[in-house]
């Protein structure tokens, strides 16, 4: 990615990840500006990345290329409105990773005709192991969105959306998918405690089995259908175990979840919508 200056407002948790990445991937510190009401949240930043960090949101976009809103859903409209007149001015490209904050509502806010990523990472991205979906506005260059797939890149996949509501079924499916896990993972450890097996014994088995099966999936060109028909053996135990699963209905279980996740998403989006 061509080194051009980048701003975020918020310093918390997501943006500390997508600098993590941007530094790692040996983008020019000088080149990072965080506007970040904390002071010790902007001591931190410095520190840790040697980029520069202000307490005022205008002098941190001036001049930015792109400007990253890593800032919660319920504070984004505060963040956005007194920063649209320079935003237009400079057609910076505005990246959002607000959950659930639909592009019109952002761009209503910044008073319009401004270049407009909406994104929808999830919380592995803090480890760089990432999926985040984009949607662009009209108004964004092929440019633009190269700079906005190789800053969410930089901690983990990107995949581009031409209708922005899919994005609500995204954030069902990887925005909360890793809690699915993570219960999975807890149930699977504390059944096998149940059944005798020691705690420590217990956890490190589930979260290898875990890591191991999406290695799988991942490097695997077949779907996880096939793999799980091929490590599953006739009259075995894991036949045994599947039945029971698949028995219980697990499919119309996820599939109720996921549709509860992407209505839930929509009300929250069209509420933020109205503040």
């Amino acid at each position: 990615m061509p080194a051009q200056r980048i701003a975020f407002i918020g310093g918390g948790n997501m943006a500390h990840s997508l600098i993590g990445g941007l530094m790692a991937d040996g983008y020019p510190a000088d080149c990072v500006h965080v506007a970040e009401p904390d002071a010790e949240k902007r001591r931190d930043l410095a520190n840790r990345f040697g980029i520069i960090v202000q307490g005022d949101n205008q002098e941190a976009i001036r001049g930015a290329k792109a400007v990253v809103f890593a800032v919660k859903p319920q504070t984004i409209k505060s963040a956005l409105e007194p920063l649209g007149p320079l935003l237009r001015k400079q057609q910076s490209l505005v990246i959002s990773i607000a959950a659930g904050v639909r592009e019109s509502d952002i761009s209503r806010w910044l008073g319009g005709q401004v270049p407009v990523v909406r994104s929808m990472p999830n919380t592995p991205a803090l480890v760089r192991a990432g999926a985040t979906a984009l949607y662009a506005n009209e108004h964004v260059s092929q440019r633009q969105r190269d700079l906005a797939e190789s800053l969410l890149r930089a901690v983990g996949i990107t995949q581009w959306l031409d209708d922005e509501s899919l994005l609500d079924i995204v954030t069902a499916l990887s925005g909360s998918g890793p809690a699915y896990f993570f219960l999975l993972m807890e149930i699977l450890e504390k059944v096998a405690i149940e059944l005798g097996l020691p705690q420590q014994a217990a956890r490190l088995l589930t979260l290898e089995t875990a890591l191991g099966a999406a290695r799988m999936a991942l490097e695997s060109d077949e779907d996880p259908a096939c793999l799980r028909q091929r490590v599953t053996s006739a009259g075995g135990t894991t036949q045994a175990a599947t039945r029971v699963l698949e028995n219980g209905d697990l499919h119309e279980l996820f599939r109720r979840a996921l549709q509860t996740a992407t209505d839930r998403a929509r009300e929250l989006g069209r509420l933020l919508g109205e503040q």
